[in-house]
């Protein structure tokens, strides 16, 4: 299977797994990533010599399959079909359940207790195409958003592996999602992570805010004028001061509201 050439396209460093996966056992002829800089993808495929590529110049390299983790940028539907292969994805849900952007932070907000990755075929829309696996995966009410992105993008990681030579051989047939099912996350902004400090929300749920929104845009709220963030592990952060934890927030901020801090404990 090394001489199966993949192009990587991908961003963020919980999917470098991935990317080292495919190099190990295949043979990656480039990536494409968004222009962050440095991006920890990009970092990774200079380090081991593979090229950096625009969406523009693949078409020249004839890769036989793409394969897209957390790239952050729509790609046309010209060049999602014309690997012979085709396009697959690592998406970390259950889909239908939770197409779009966000998955893993709704998972959390709503106290699922089981989510999962899926690996499907790329079509024109998000998050539409075949499935050709789906794998359970067990959440904690410990999990932030950063922890599941580490842990289920190294199990695709694996998954993927698996995949790719049953799917090339016609052993592993997409399926088609039942779209009646779907259901759909929006692009989170920072205003999310907001809450009022005169009507805060229940213990369960700032405790998923936290978990959930972490590490961005994190849950806060706004006392005398400043920012307060609420973090994992009870920790808080005021707005220009490094995080401490509760008991050390109340000795530098006696009249803060006792009823959020008693959330926390």
């Amino acid at each position: 299977m090394k001489s199966l050439k993949i192009i990587f396209f991908g961003t963020p460093s919980f999917v470098v797994p991935v990317l080292e996966a495919l190099n190990k056992h295949f043979t990656v002829v480039a990536v494409v990533t968004s222009p962050v800089t440095p991006a920890p993808v990009e970092v990774y495929a200079n380090s081991h010599n593979i090229p950096v590529l625009s969406m523009e110049k693949l078409k020249n390299l004839k890769a036989d399959l793409f394969v897209v983790a957390a790239f952050g940028k729509i790609i046309p539907r010209s060049i999602i079909e014309s690997p012979k292969y085709k396009t697959l994805n690592i998406h970390p849900s259950l889909l239908p359940k939770y197409r779009g952007t966000a998955p893993i932070q709704n998972a959390i907000l709503n106290g699922d207790r089981i989510s999962g990755i899926t690996i499907m075929q790329i079509d024109e829309k998000m998050d539409h195409g075949p499935i050709l696996v789906q794998e359970e995966f067990e959440l904690s009410d410990k999990d932030t958003t950063e922890i599941l992105y580490n842990k289920m993008f190294q199990k695709g990681a694996e998954m993927l592996v698996r995949a790719i030579p049953e799917y090339l051989q016609n052993n592993l047939k997409p399926q088609p999602q039942d779209h009646s099912k779907a259901t759909y996350t929006k692009m989170l902004k920072k205003e999310d992570g907001y809450f009022d400090i005169n009507n805060p929300p229940s213990t369960q749920t700032l405790n998923r805010m936290i978990r959930a929104f972490y590490p961005w845009p994190t849950a806060w709220t706004k006392w005398q004028s400043k920012i307060v963030k609420f973090l994992p592990n009870k920790a808080i952060q005021v707005e220009g001061k490094k995080p401490v934890y509760v008991k050390e927030f109340l000795n530098g901020y006696p009249n803060f509201p006792k009823n959020i801090l008693e959330c926390l404990q």
